[in-house]
C-alpha cells in the first residue's frame, strides 16, 4: 500500500531517468553496426603487439576502399569498418595490414547495403508487432473487469511501461557506445524483443492479481478502494517479482563477466533492461492504474451545477 501511495514520488524518479536516457539517445545516438547499414567487418589478431590505430589507419588508407574505421578490440586485436568489399579489396586489405606485422583474421563479415536495410526493417515491425499483439492480448484478457478501470486501460499501461523498459536500456547502450565503440547490431535487437516480454511477463502477474481481487470483491459484496486492491496486489506478487529478477540478473551478471566479448554487450543490455522491467513492474505498472481509475469515476460522476 505504501507504493501507491507515493507513487508521485516514483512517477518523478522515472520521469528524470527517462529524461537522462532520452538525452543519451539524442546527444551520442545509437551506432548501426552492419547488420542494418551494409558492410564490411574485419577482426584481426596481431601476433606481436599491436601497432598504434593510427599507424593501422595509415596502412588501411593505402588500399582504395574509401572511408576506413579502425578501432581496438581486446588487448591485441582491431576491428576495421569499411564499406561492402569485393573479394580482391578484401585481400588486398589483409596484405596492407600484414606488411610490417604478422597478423590473423579472426572474423569477416559482409553484408550489402539492401540486405541491411531489409533487416532494420524487419526489426522495427517485430517490434511492432509485439507490441500490437500485447495491447490485444491484455484487452481480451481483461475483458470482464472494466470497472472501474477498462480493459483497454490495462493494455495501455503495459504499452507505456513497455516503453519505459525499452528507453532505459537503450539510453544505457549509447552511453556504452559512445565510450566502448560498441554497435547496435542484430543482438541488441534481440536483447529489446527479450525485455518485451519478460516485462510484460512480470506485470500481469500483478494485473492478474488486481483482476482476481476486484472479481472476488464483487462476488462478496466487498467494499474496498481501488488503491487497496492495487496495493493488497503489489504486496502479494512483490516476493515472487524480486526473487525471479534476482535469479535472472545474477545469470546476466555471469554472462556480463565471465562469457565471450561478443555477447558482453547483449548482456549488459539484458541486465538494465531486467532492473528496469523489475522497477517498473512494481512501482509503475499498477501504480498508473490508480490515476486512471479516478479519471473514469470523475467522468462518470454527475457534474455539479
Amino acid at each position: 500500500m505504501n507504493i501507491v501511495n507515493h507513487r508521485t514520488v516514483y512517477f518523478w524518479i522515472t520521469g528524470l531517468i527517462l529524461a537522462a536516457a532520452i538525452g543519451a539517445i539524442a546527444v551520442f545516438g545509437l551506432p548501426l553496426s552492419i547488420d542494418f547499414t551494409g558492410g564490411s567487418l574485419i577482426q584481426v589478431q596481431y601476433s606481436n603487439g599491436r601497432p598504434a590505430l593510427s599507424t593501422i589507419q595509415t596502412e588501411a588508407a593505402t588500399v582504395p576502399v574509401g572511408a576506413v574505421s579502425v578501432r581496438a578490440s581486446g588487448s591485441d586485436a582491431i576491428a576495421i569498418r569499411t564499406r561492402t568489399l569485393t573479394p580482391a579489396e578484401h585481400d588486398a586489405l589483409l596484405t596492407a595490414l600484414s606488411q610490417n606485422a604478422s597478423t590473423t583474421e579472426l572474423a569477416y563479415t559482409s553484408v550489402g547495403p539492401a540486405l541491411g536495410s531489409q533487416f532494420a526493417h524487419k526489426a522495427l515491425w517485430a517490434i511492432i508487432a509485439v507490441v500490437l499483439a500485447i495491447i490485444l492480448y491484455i484487452a481480451f484478457a481483461f475483458r470482464r473487469v472494466s470497472r472501474p478501470v477498462s480493459s483497454w486501460s490495462y493494455g495501455l499501461t503495459v504499452i507505456a511501461i513497455l516503453v519505459h523498459d525499452l528507453i532505459i536500456p537503450a539510453g544505457f547502450f549509447a552511453i556504452l557506445a559512445h565510450f566502448t565503440g560498441a554497435q547496435a547490431d542484430t543482438l541488441f535487437v534481440t536483447a529489446l524483443l527479450a525485455l518485451l516480454g519478460y516485462s510484460v511477463n512480470d506485470t500481469i502477474i500483478i494485473f492478474d492479481r488486481v483482476r482476481e481481487h476486484l472479481a472476488t470483491n464483487e462476488k462478496t459484496g466487498l467494499k474496498e478502494t481501488f488503491e487497496e486492491t492495487v496495493g493488497k496486489s503489489i504486496t502479494e506478487t512483490l516476493t515472487r517479482s524480486i526473487n525471479t529478477s534476482l535469479t535472472v540478473i545474477l545469470a546476466l551478471l555471469a554472462l556480463a563477466i565471465l562469457g565471450a566479448s561478443a555477447t558482453r554487450d547483449f548482456a549488459l543490455v539484458m541486465l538494465v533492461g531486467v532492473i528496469a522491467g523489475t522497477y517498473s513492474s512494481i512501482l509503475l505498472a499498477a501504480p498508473l492504474l490508480v490515476p486512471l481509475a479516478h479519471r473514469a469515476l470523475n467522468k462518470q460522476q454527475p457534474k455539479k451545477k
